[in-house]
């Protein structure tokens, strides 16, 4: 067993693949006894950042599986610090029996996310791309991944050092000033401070407007698909899915509640709710379920309104009108195979674009997908090329700092006093630095790299 009495840093391993059979399994090892424990292992000294096919020997020399290692010498590794990786067989065994070897030779256990915060503490990351590694892990759609990677390769980090650098310029004006009370702030100053706080407040803005976006990235564009009864909303729902989840009758009014699931429709991630049909005259138990299609629609980002084209589309009722915006709806008219080449019976609402279609046939689902796609591509604020989506926490730092700018402006507006402007400014700064971890909060750090798994 190795002691580790000199360093005050554990050496921690955990497994970096998830549980299960497969090809293999990756094991991480990190921290300052890497190489001793690669001499211990492996009877041999390994070159950085190479891949070498060795035996894996235990404590009592016997050979727990060929496997590849690879060692990366600190600080030229994810975590910073010296880095093993082993590659087993996928049998979870023989994960195991290399982890506790490893446990018996010294290491510790690795908490969650501990891999990342390490990399964080260690400068490889800021804070904003260690909540990337975690995005791009669990994203759902291309779109996703896109903006996970930018913000991984340091696209926020890069926006705000720029909004911070040009803020420190208008900062180190004004407080030049705090050591003489007598003088106030030159015009000529002002001026130029108002400049620069209008420009760090404009890409405050720009950034905090990435916020939506950035949520339906994570969580999927909530899509609600709603109609009359049997218009076939539930074999829309099975339609874009490509398999039979939702049951389909002619019985009227066979959704009662809604059901709920994700597809992946062009580079977006859908999340599909099939709601309870729009009975004008629904029993207890229906009624109840359309009270929640209300409910839905509120909630959603995109609207399919589902008609039947072979007959005359009922009236909206008020409680559904006013809940679908033009720019988000799409109406289906569907059963367009039973036409037998008539135009739809069916008109659509005024302002709501329609497209014909046949869930029978599959007839004008792959138009339904293309307008479904340009509809969420339309989500994406600034232009096509800008990927950051900021989550809930950048949110908050970013409406702080903006609150402090705005307090500045009007500070300076009304000729107020120096300090309270040039603490409104730190206070943006402070802001800017919680978003890359710059501002030391030990029990946010706890908080955030606690949602990672093991071994990231």
């Amino acid at each position: 067993m190795i002691e580790d009495t000199a360093n005050t840093i554990d050496t921690i391993a955990a497994p970096a693949t998830a549980p299960g059979t497969a090809a293999i399994a990756v094991v991480r090892v990190s921290g300052p006894d890497c190489a001793q424990l690669a001499q211990a292992i492996f009877r041999a000294s390994l070159r950085p950042r190479q891949t070498s096919h060795r035996a894996y020997r235990d404590t009592a020399g016997s050979v727990v599986d060929d496997v590849l290692v690879t060692y990366f010498a600190g600080p030229q590794s994810y975590t910073g610090e010296d880095v093993l990786e082993i590659s087993t067989h996928g049998n979870p065994l023989i994960a195991q029996l290399v982890l506790d070897d490893l446990f018996k030779r010294g290491c510790r256990a690795a908490d969650a996310g501990e891999f990342t915060r390490r990399a964080f503490l260690n400068g490889r990351l800021d804070l904003s791309q260690a909540e990337a590694v975690m995005d791009l892990i669990h994203a759902r759609s291309a779109r996703a991944i896109a903006a996970a990677n930018q913000q991984l390769r340091g696209s926020l980090g890069q926006h705000l050092t720029r909004l911070t650098d040009e803020l420190l310029l208008g900062l180190a004006r004004v407080e030049a000033y705090i050591d003489f009370p007598e003088e106030d702030l030159p015009d000529e100053d002002r001026v130029i401070v108002v400049d620069i706080l209008n420009s760090v407040l404009r890409g405050t803005q720009q950034l905090l407007a990435t916020h939506r976006y950035g949520d339906l990235l994570r969580e999927g564009i909530k899509t609600v698909i709603l109609g009359e009864p049997n218009a076939g909303k539930s074999s829309l729902l099975n339609a874009l899915l490509g398999r039979e989840r939702a049951l389909v009758s002619d019985e009227p009014g066979t959704t009662r509640d809604y059901l709920e699931e994700t597809v992946m429709v062009g580079p977006h991630c859908l999340r599909l709710i099939d709601t309870a049909g729009l009975n004008p005259t629904p029993g207890t138990v229906e009624a109840l379920g359309i009270q929640k299609t209300y409910e839905r629609i509120e909630e959603a980002d995109l609207a399919l309104l589902v008609l039947d084209a072979n007959h005359p589309a009922p009236p909206l009722s008020a409680e559904v009108a006013h809940r679908l915006n033009p720019n988000t709806t799409l109406v289906v008219l569907n059963k367009v195979d039973l036409l037998q080449g008539q135009p739809p019976v069916a008109e659509a609402p005024d302002e709501l674009p329609a497209l014909p279609l046949s869930t029978r046939t599959r007839e004008g689902l792959t138009t339904l997908e293309q307008r479904i796609t340009e509809i969420a591509d339309r989500f994406r604020p600034g232009d096509a090329g800008d990927q950051i989506a900021i989550n809930a926490r950048h949110a908050d730092a970013l409406r702080r700092a903006t609150d402090c700018l705005e307090t500045a402006l009007a500070n300076l507006r009304s000729s107020g006093p120096t300090e309270l402007l040039a603490s409104d400014l730190r206070g943006v700064v402070d802001a800017f630095g919680e978003i890359g971890g710059r501002i030391d909060n030990e029990a946010m750090l706890d908080r955030l790299f606690a949602t990672f798994c093991i071994g990231k």
